[in-house]
């Protein structure tokens, strides 16, 4: 190697080891304090420029005897456990439970963020090969544990989202609606499914389904691409949104968007209102802006990417004051970057000692210096809104030091059982939670 040409390689290796420190090891001095609730005091915003903070820890699962804790007048055990990334669940009519399995893929490489990124998610169990498949868990004596493991359906594209309406099971494939014809009590699917609706893959790669109460239609959760609109707003059509699909006619209409990245749905019984949660954009600091629960306004838009929490407009991106002045201001904060991603409805009285409420799968933080999320919560309902603290209900996801976490939880249901279903991709399990 000529002289010159090693003093390039050790300039480049220099610049990559500063790139990894920064990442690594830099540290936001802001605000560290989880944000929550109804009026939230969000602290001012603290760009991070193009490397933003990553920390991530490592995936280490459960060993033998090891589960999560569970809060005070309830117990946890394994509903299922050596199941491939596993990251939602959906109940049948006849108490089945079906778990969709899959897993983030990589995606294009721009920078050295990207390439260290990559590398930190997979160390994570973020990003791995995708099962690509739904297991059906079938729990005949009702004693809490599944006698029959059947794969359901298999073949499919980063499913997510399940929601059978009549005799038609449909799943949310990164790139699209799909349906399969369901006969009661089968164990497996192996008729071709008809894809009903082309949805754009990459990026936020979820797609969340949740039906109507009258079974008519069904809403969809669809992310942004991007953190801000990186590559133009072009390439965010149809995404940062809840798609609504009308089963009877075929067509498709946006509900709502401005959602960075909507997951979790639940219709709330007093108001009949539609409730997700939302993912808020990264590179602002710790607790700016805080991920959020909201109800869905049809026609209502939330922010993104002008502006968060109401109209707080972030200055990064090219502004539209006409979208900045009608976004709506979310209901409930719930913390910085927590990755709050499951979500569903829990009646008073179904877990002793709680009040109703929605409970919500926080998947935990990579993108703050102090972790936050890797638990399951409860915010309590009244009259149907939020109402008071969230309640933990499972914690114990992540050590102490934050250096490893045994799981993430994801998607959470409530079982025929009146259990509570808790999905974690990272211990490759479904927690069953009731009283103790």
């Amino acid at each position: 190697m000529s002289g010159s040409g090693f003093l390039l390689l050790v300039v480049v290796v220099a610049l990559a080891a500063v790139a990894v420190w920064w990442l690594f090891f830099r540290r936001d001095h802001g605000n560290h304090s989880p944000v929550f609730g109804t009026n939230p005091a969000i602290p001012e915003a603290r760009s991070q420029g193009s490397m933003p903070t990553l920390k991530m820890p490592t995936a280490r699962g459960w060993g033998p005897g090891e589960k999560p804790a569970a809060a005070p007048g309830l117990k946890v055990e394994a509903f299922a456990m050596n199941l491939k990334h596993p990251r939602w669940a959906y109940v049948l009519p006849n108490g089945d439970v079906v778990v969709a399995e899959s897993a983030s893929q990589p995606g294009r490489i721009r920078s050295i963020r990207d390439i260290v990124a990559h590398r930190t998610m997979r160390r994570a169990g973020a990003m791995q090969e995708s099962a690509n498949r739904i297991t059906l868990l079938r729990d005949t004596d009702g004693d809490g544990v599944p006698e029959t493991r059947e794969i359901f359906l298999e073949g499919l594209n980063q499913p997510f989202g399940m929601v059978l309406i009549g005799d038609t099971f449909y799943v949310g494939n990164t790139d699209g609606l799909v349906a399969f014809p369901y006969a009661a009590g089968e164990t497996g699917i192996t008729a071709p499914g008809r894809k009903l609706l082309d949805l754009v893959p990459g990026g936020h790669w979820t797609r969340n389904l949740h039906a109507s109460v009258d079974g008519k239609k069904i809403y969809i959760g669809v992310g942004s691409l991007s953190n801000i609109g990186d590559e133009g707003m072009a390439a965010e059509e149809n995404r940062a949104c809840i798609i609504e699909y009308d089963i009877a006619s075929g067509t498709s209409r946006i509900f709502a968007s401005g959602l960075r990245n909507p997951v979790g749905m639940a219709w709330e019984p007093v108001t009949g209102a539609l409730w997700t949660v939302v993912n808020e954009r990264d590179g602002l600091g710790d607790e700016t802006p805080p991920d959020y629960l909201t109800s869905v306004q049809d026609g209502g838009f939330y922010g993104w990417p002008y502006c968060y929490w109401g109209r707080t407009v972030d200055d990064r991106v090219p502004q539209d004051a006409a979208m900045v002045a009608k976004a709506i201001t979310p209901d409930y904060a719930l913390g910085g970057h927590t990755a709050s991603l499951g979500l569903c409805w829990l009646p008073e009285g179904t877990l002793p000692g709680l009040p109703q409420g929605m409970v919500i799968g926080q998947h935990g933080s990579w993108n703050r210096s102090k972790l936050s999320g890797y638990k399951v919560i409860l915010v309590p309902f009244a009259e149907g809104k939020p109402s008071g603290k969230p309640i933990d209900l499972l914690t114990g996801f992540l050590a102490p030091d934050e250096r490893f976490s045994h799981g993430r939880p994801v998607g959470v249901a409530v079982a025929a059982d009146k259990s509570l279903l808790v999905v974690d991709d990272v211990g490759h399990a479904v927690w069953r939670v009731t009283g103790a």
